[in-house]
């Protein structure tokens, strides 16, 4: 207990008092006075406003789902296509494990901000190549075209977010034992059969594990317009819509779990 003191008094300091703080102000009209919080009881006021009486979260909320989907498996795959690239035996391979787990160090989010604030997150071909036009006709010029577009214009991000999922994957293809690949080259597998029959079954607790933590790290991104919704009006508003988002969160959580676990009780399993 001595040595977990520490670890616990900074849990109640700051995690389990601002959770509950902020619950308690969900149901309250916070007033900061100079000499005292005034707080007055609303109920569920606004809950009703946020999900009822107003339109605003879910102009924001659905745009951002919909680019969130695409944009996570577009991560996953670059990750996993980069993880084992990583893995073969090559001249530098030590320094490009560390080119793409460097963006991890460097990009905290006032960083990314900056960076994309000055024009430096976007590539550009888009509008230079006329690409645009292209998806606009495929896709439509909202909805879902317009997510699209803004992944590929912000593909720099998708660099930048893909250090931990790539250090995830990296280990698990070394938990592979070489023995099995040496087994289906003896069978005559072709790469791609190897691929699907041993490194991507193989790989499968690796991909939820980055499943969650791309869904979390996209659910807290700086621009998502959620999070820069909250710091918009009084704290009892910010608190009640705080709490919603982080149901939402766990929603769309308990989904991909559960879509996970359906794929995988639906595989084969191998003698």
């Amino acid at each position: 207990m001595l040595f977990i003191a520490p670890w616990l008094l900074g849990c109640l300091v700051f995690l389990v008092f601002p959770l509950g703080f902020s619950l308690y102000m969900s149901f309250h009209s916070v007033q900061i006075l100079p000499t005292r919080i005034a707080t007055k009881f609303v109920g569920f006021d606004y809950y009703r406003e946020i999900l009822f009486s107003s339109s605003v979260l879910y102009e924001n909320l659905f745009p951002f789902l919909r680019e969130m989907a695409v944009m996570i498996p577009v991560i996953l795959v670059f990750a996993l296509m980069i993880a084992i690239f990583l893995n073969q035996r090559f001249w530098g391979r030590s320094f490009f494990r560390a080119v793409f787990f460097l963006p991890v160090i460097f990009t905290t989010g006032y960083v990314v901000t900056e960076f994309v604030n000055q024009g430096q997150g976007s590539l550009g071909f888009l509008e230079n190549a006329r690409f645009s036009g292209y998806l606009d006709m495929f896709l439509g010029s909202g909805g879902w075209g317009e997510a699209v577009k803004n992944v590929l214009n912000r593909f720099v991000l998708i660099l930048w977010y893909s250090g931990v999922q790539i250090l995830i994957f990296l280990a698990g293809r070394q938990t592979i034992s070489p023995s099995a690949y040496e087994a289906a080259r003896i069978d005559g597998a072709s790469p791609w059969d190897v691929f699907w029959k041993i490194t991507l079954p193989a790989m499968t607790p690796f991909l939820f594990l980055n499943l969650i933590y791309t869904v979390i790290d996209m659910f807290t991104f700086p621009f998502n317009p959620i999070i820069q919704l909250i710091a918009m009006k009084n704290y009892g508003y910010n608190s009640a819509l705080a709490w919603i988002y982080f149901v939402i969160i766990l929603i769309v959580l308990g989904l991909f779990v559960a879509l996970f676990a359906r794929i995988v009780r639906s595989r084969p399993k191998m003698e």
